[in-house]
């Protein structure tokens, strides 16, 4: 009997040992809304609040402290490790399959408002009417265009360009357009910059080996970090979703009134991710996806605490390179792409919430609009992807382009903290799904280079290329810090490829 159970106790240990993080994100979670419900009758005061929120929002700070060097390490280190034909091509399917993705949830979503019809006249909330006009789609594509091309690098970190209307000096009742800094993050910016300095840097050879191995050892002690942070989440994710219950007012009666919202938004979110999100992989990888899915965990439970898939990067490459086993030249190269660029969940939620306001003005909604609300959900979620709060600019763009009244939308608020954080598993776990499938639509590029991040210098070279060269040279790998060297030499025509130690 005791041999029985022994096998059975061990397993249980070593499965609570390599998911720990998992149970101790997700005691967090518990613990946070059942100690905001619970709190809730005691009626607290805004500065007893801000205490209760204090331990999450140092949390936050110290995760979003970790965005801007995980990016620029994984991104020049990934770049570089690869060649610049082989940069572009996955690129191009990455942004390709984002915007088809970023589609299919806006399809997806306009579906399920007219399938559930969740709103109604009776919803209007009191408003005033504004006539100071509002930034319009094509203020956010050219605001996309000042983003990926910043003038200055360094103020990229802690400021990006967005577009106010501001009255003329001279006119009291005209608006003009003005491109304003804003503080935030132009993660495009230096995403751009990261992309071109590690292409160009993998074209230099031996001379970029040192510069690739120290961007290589930034990745590494990032990530170190980012592992030790991780291990305060329960306090901190308690605190964050205490305070956000602790936080809205008349909690029932908007839950109540917004329930059929809510319902449709989740819903819609589970239906991509268990059911089209699955077929997709099937489809293109052929491999199963659920067990993909479940690698993960982690990922889902931290962007669900946290709503921030930026804050969420480092445990998603954990999830996608350890667990999914994803080719790392693809996951650093596209991740911190996605989890500035792709929106899938925020364009579900913008045409959900866009139908929504129309039917609460008992619109008539025709095929035009239905059309209307997806492509611009669909361009608007790439062109406001640096923009903070995103999802609220967006659906005022939506909204703006179906002629519905834009003050509606402050309905919405009250609720926004509950819906952000089920269409922020859709981000995340979107570019999780893109990096696995573009490294397996990428598999016979990769597969033709030297062993993983081994480079020409740093880029890359082919076994073609080897068969052409009479000389025998040693590569060093490309992302720098694995102590391996791979030499190459020719016996009798033909290369043969060894791993040596350094």
């Amino acid at each position: 009997m005791s041999t029985v159970k022994m096998p059975v106790l061990t397993k249980a240990k070593s499965w609570v040992k390599d998911n720990l993080l998992l149970l101790a994100t997700l005691s967090g979670v518990l613990v946070g809304v059942v100690l905001g419900l619970s709190l809730r009758p005691c009626g607290f005061s805004d500065k007893s609040l801000k205490l209760v929120q204090y331990p999450g929002e140092l949390f936050m700070r110290l995760l979003k402290l970790m965005i801007v060097p995980l990016v620029i390490a994984s991104l020049i280190t990934g770049s570089a490790s690869l060649n610049a034909r082989m940069n572009g091509k996955i690129a191009a399917r990455t942004v390709v399959y984002f915007v088809v993705t970023s589609l299919i949830n806006a399809i997806l979503g306009t579906a399920l408002v007219l399938f559930v019809h969740p709103g109604s006249p009776d919803m209007l909330p009191d408003r005033e009417q504004s006539s100071k006009p509002r930034a319009d789609i094509r203020d956010s594509l050219m605001d996309l265009g000042r983003n990926v091309f910043p003038d200055n690098l360094f103020q990229a970190t802690f400021e990006q360009t967005q577009t106010h209307y501001r009255l003329k000096e001279n006119q009291s009742s005209e608006y003009k357009a003005v491109a304003e800094y804003h503080r935030g993050t132009n993660t495009l910016g230096i995403i751009f910059f990261c992309i071109v300095f590690g292409t160009v840097l993998g074209t230099l050879g031996q001379r970029a080996r040192v510069v690739i191995q120290f961007f290589g050892v930034i990745d590494e002690v990032i990530m170190k970090m980012v592992s030790g942070i991780m291990w305060t989440s329960p306090v901190g994710i308690a605190s964050i979703i205490c305070g956000k219950i602790l936080e809205v007012n008349d909690l029932p009666e908007v839950m109540e009134q917004l329930a059929l919202f809510i319902l449709t938004v989740i819903v819609g979110v589970f239906i991509y991710q268990l059911l089209i999100m699955q077929l997709i992989y099937l489809f293109i990888v052929r491999k199963n996806p659920w067990r993909f899915f479940w690698s993960l965990r982690d990922a889902w439970f931290t962007v669900f605490a946290t709503a921030s898939t930026a804050a969420t990067l480092p445990i998603s490459l954990r999830c996608v390179e350890e667990k999914a086993g994803v080719d790392r030249r693809v996951s650093r190269f596209v991740l911190p792409i996605g989890a500035t660029v792709n929106m899938d969940g925020t364009a579900m939620f913008v045409a959900i919430s866009a139908l929504f306001i129309a039917q609460m003005n008992n619109m008539e909604i025709s095929m035009g609009m239905l059309v209307n609300v997806c492509l611009t959900a669909t361009a608007a979620s790439v062109a406001s992807a640096s923009v903070p709060s995103a999802a609220l600019v967006l659906l005022v763009l939506v909204v703006q382009a179906i002629d519905v009244p834009v003050p509606d939308i402050t309905l919405l608020f009250a609720v926004d903290w509950l819906v952000d954080r089920f269409r922020s598993t859709n981000n995340c776990l979107g570019d999780c799904y893109t990096a696995a499938v573009v490294a397996h639509l990428s598999r016979d590029e990769l597969a033709n280079r030297l062993p993983e991040g081994t480079a020409d210098g740093q880029e890359g070279i082919s076994l073609e290329e080897v068969e052409k060269s009479p000389l025998s040279f040693t590569q060093m790998n490309g992302n720098g810090y694995l102590p391996t060297a791979v030499v190459v030499q020719k016996t009798n025509g033909a290369p043969i490829v060894n791993s040596t130690d350094m």
